[in-house]
C-alpha cells in the first residue's frame, strides 16, 4: 500500500497543478460572493517582462521566475504576493547506489511562494513538496526527501527592515555560503554539485544584512546543518566591482563539538569550518563563475574524528545564452566543472569527507535549458570520476564502480 505522506504529497502536487491552471490559462477571477468572506484585492503586476521582481527564491540563470508577479492585498498582512513551481524530472544513470534505480521519475518541486517584499515588517514562507537531485549520491525521491531534509517548510522567515540598507531576518534561513542554491530550478544545473555535498543548504537562526555603497555584508548566528543547535556563525562580504564583476567571500564554522547526525545533518560536516571565494563575470552572452572552497574538520575523539582532515575544491561554472528574446523564449548552455580532493588517514581515524579518506573527484555537467515564458525544459548529461577511494566508498552495488554517469530531463512550470 501507499505511504500515508506518499498519498499527501501526490494530493498537494494535484493542488499546486490546479493553482497553476488558475494563475496560467485563466487570468480573469471568477465571480464570488463577497458577503461571506474577505478576499484578498488583486494588484496590478509589478512588472511586465524581464526578471521577476520578487528577491526570494533566490536564483542563478538561465531560469527565470514568472516576471508578472500578482499581489493581493489582505490588510494588516500587507500585499503579498505568491508565485511557485510544478516540476517532474526523469532519470538514467550508471552504476547506482545499492537501492537507487538505473531509471526514475519523480516530482521535483511542487511549491509555492508567498511574500511581502516592502515595508518594515517582511516575509517569506516557501511552501511544498521537493527532491533535491544531487551528483554523486543516491537520488532520493521527494516523499522521502521532503520528510527527511526540511519539511513541508523549507524556508520560511520574518525580516524587518528599519532603514534601507539595514535589515534582520530570522526563520528557517537559505545558507550564505557556496555558488548554488539548494533546489533544482534555484541553479544552471539540474543536480547539484560535489563542492555543494560540503555545504549547509536551509539553516534555523537569525541573520543581519547590512548595505554600504558597493558592499553588502550579512552575518549570521544558526544551528548550521540543520542539527538544531544553535552553535554556528557565518559571516558574507560581497563587492560589485561594477556592473559586470562581482566578488565575494563567505567564511564560518561551529563553535563547539557537536554529535548530531540526521539525514540534513552529516556528523562531521557539522563539526567543520567552512570557506568560499566566488567571482561573478557577466558579458554580453556569456556568465563566468569561478568558485574556491576550503573545509576543515578538527580532532574530536567524541564523534570519532582522531585525525583531522580537510577538502579543497574548485568549480568552474558557464553560461552561454544562444538566444534570449523579448517574447519570454530563452535558450541557454550551462556547463559546470568541478576537482575537489580530500585529506586524512583512514589507519588514523581521519573522518571520511568524500568517498574515502584522501581520495578525490571531478565531474562535468551540460545542461542545455529551454523557456517559454512560464513554461521550462531542460536536459542534463554529467559525469563525475572517483580517483583514490577506499574500498567499497564509490560507486555500484560494491562501491568500487570509479565512475557514474547521468542523463535528466526536468520539465515544469514557473509561475
Amino acid at each position: 500500500m501507499k505511504s500515508e505522506t506518499e498519498t499527501k504529497m501526490k494530493k498537494y502536487f494535484i493542488a499546486i497543478i490546479v493553482l497553476m491552471a488558475n494563475r496560467i490559462v485563466i487570468p480573469s477571477f471568477a465571480q464570488v460572493d463577497t458577503s461571506k468572506a474577505i478576499i484578498p484585492t488583486p494588484m496590478p503586476p509589478l512588472a511586465m517582462a524581464g526578471v521577476s521582481p520578487m528577491p526570494m527564491p533566490g536564483m542563478n540563470i538561465p531560469l527565470k521566475m514568472n516576471p508578472r508577479p500578482i499581489g493581493y492585498k489582505t490588510g494588516f498582512l500587507g500585499t503579498m504576493y505568491i508565485t511557485g513551481i510544478a516540476s517532474g524530472i526523469g532519470q538514467w544513470q550508471t552504476n547506482p547506489y545499492p537501492g537507487d534505480h538505473v531509471t526514475q521519475t519523480d516530482v521535483s518541486n511542487a511549491q509555492i511562494f508567498i511574500q511581502k517584499i516592502d515595508g518594515v515588517v517582511q516575509y517569506f514562507l516557501q511552501i511544498g513538496g521537493y527532491s533535491l537531485p544531487d551528483m554523486g549520491v543516491a537520488y532520493v525521491k521527494s516523499v522521502d526527501a521532503t520528510k527527511a531534509y526540511y519539511g513541508m517548510l523549507p524556508q520560511g522567515f520574518l525580516k524587518i527592515a528599519p532603514i534601507k540598507n539595514f535589515s534582520i531576518q530570522a526563520g528557517k534561513l537559505p545558507t550564505l555560503i557556496g555558488a548554488e542554491y539548494t533546489f533544482s530550478f534555484e541553479n544552471m544545473n539540474i543536480q547539484r554539485g560535489l563542492l555543494w555535498n560540503q555545504e549547509n543548504a536551509v539553516n534555523r537562526g537569525a541573520q543581519i544584512n547590512y548595505t554600504a555603497g558597493p558592499v553588502t555584508f550579512a552575518a549570521t548566528w544558526n544551528d548550521g546543518f540543520y542539527s538544531n543547535t544553535y552553535s554556528w556563525i557565518w559571516c558574507t562580504a560581497a563587492y560589485t566591482i561594477n556592473s559586470s564583476n562581482s566578488l565575494s567571500f563567505t567564511g564560518g564554522g561551529n563553535t563547539k563539538h557537536t554529535d548530531n547526525a540526521t539525514s540534513a545533518t552529516p556528523l562531521y560536516q557539522n563539526n567543520q569550518q567552512i570557506y568560499g571565494l566566488t567571482y561573478l563575470h557577466t558579458s554580453g552572452k556569456w556568465t563566468i563563475e569561478p568558485y574556491i572552497q576550503y573545509t576543515h574538520v578538527p580532532k574530536i575523539p567524541e564523534i570519532d574524528a582522531d585525525e583531522k582532515a580537510s577538502t579543497s575544491g574548485a568549480a568552474l561554472y558557464v553560461n552561454y545564452s544562444l538566444k534570449d528574446d523579448v517574447d519570454g523564449s530563452s535558450i541557454n548552455f550551462p556547463v559546470r566543472v568541478e576537482y575537489i580532493s580530500s585529506t586524512g588517514s583512514a589507519n588514523k581515524g581521519a573522518p571520511n569527507l568524500l568517498y574515502g579518506q584522501d581520495s578525490k573527484a571531478w565531474s562535468f555537467t551540460l545542461t542545455p535549458t529551454y523557456q517559454y515564458r512560464r513554461f521550462f525544459a531542460r536536459t542534463e548529461f554529467s559525469f563525475v570520476k572517483a580517483n583514490d577511494f577506499v574500498s567499497g566508498g564509490a560507486f555500484g552495488s560494491d562501491g568500487n564502480k570509479s565512475t557514474q554517469t547521468r542523463v535528466l530531463l526536468e520539465a515544469g512550470v514557473l509561475f
